[in-house]
């Protein structure tokens, strides 16, 4: 079973290295890029990262990073709870700071000059106050990142997503595979409908995908659809578990609960009684 956060809000650096497989969550998070060398999926997007990078995150969407092991990989990670901070901010402040969030959903901003050095700092104030536990670190923490909060809202405002420029062809046809995925994965797919919309060898495209993400097509299918049956139990309560199965692509059920259970750590019946009842399984990275 994954993890649980139970926290409102989670802040912390690390530097250690390591892939991670496909994953969601229900919490919204802040991901700021300090150095590394490392191409990062998320949703239907492909960012191949810089130094400065700030992306927003919106929850459940399906993210892994590809890293190389080779280079330290820098980053600091604000997990929170939408739920909560929308009723802190409402009594706070005269704007919506979830608003990029919703909005933008998925969004990468290139931080340069003063800015970033003002977002660093934040962060670094935010790590320190987590790992202080006096009486007082958690509030004082939380009004940090709620000024975080409305520093990014106006970075939206001010400016559209950084243009993702891919430093070679291979990241651009892998943009294009998810791309054909995110639109298809309900669908009976086969890697010859992949060559043929793509006009390229299907063994050449398995390999470009295997090399720029570090998953398979199919292994990036399946945890598609398992994300998108999460989002159906969730959302669509009178949903059955088969009509769940049929809906994100599956053929059959019993493929289905087993691919769901490997995955996910319980049977598609457990995670739905589970959520029914208040209780959201939450990948914490």
């Amino acid at each position: 079973m994954s993890a649980v956060l139970f926290k409102p809000l989670d802040v912390f650096y690390s530097e250690a290295g390591g892939n991670m497989a496909f994953h969601s969550h229900a919490h919204f998070e802040l991901y700021y890029f300090h150095g590394g060398k490392t191409t990062y999926l998320i949703g239907d997007k492909i960012f191949v990262l810089s130094p400065g990078d700030l992306i927003l995150m919106h929850g459940m969407t399906l993210h892994c990073p590809k890293v190389d092991l080779s280079v330290p990989y820098r980053r600091t990670i604000v997990h929170f709870d939408p739920v909560f901070m929308k009723s802190f901010a409402d009594v706070a402040f005269s704007v919506n700071v979830l608003q990029p969030f919703y909005e933008l959903r998925n969004h990468r901003i290139h931080l340069s000059g003063d800015v970033r050095e003002e977002v660093e700092t934040k962060l670094r104030r935010m790590v320190a106050l987590g790992a202080e536990g006096g009486k007082t670190s958690k509030d004082r923490q939380l009004l940090v990142f709620a000024d975080l909060l409305l520093q990014v809202y106006e970075l939206c405002e001010q400016s559209a997503d950084s243009p993702n420029a891919f430093p070679s062809d291979k990241e651009r046809h892998v943009q294009s595979i998810v791309g054909y995925l995110e639109e298809h994965y309900q669908e009976d797919l086969h890697l010859e409908d992949l060559e043929e919309h793509l006009h390229l060898n299907k063994y050449y495209l398995s390999k470009l995908f295997k090399e720029v993400t570090g998953a398979t097509i199919f292994d990036y299918l399946y945890h598609r659809r398992i994300n998108q049956a999460k989002i159906h139990f969730l959302l669509s309560r009178e949903m059955s578990v088969t009509d769940v199965c049929y809906k994100v692509g599956f053929k059959h059920p019993s493929h289905f609960t087993r691919i769901f259970k490997s995955r996910v750590g319980c049977t598609p019946d457990q995670y739905r009684r589970e959520t029914r009842g208040g209780i959201t399984p939450m990948t914490v990275k």
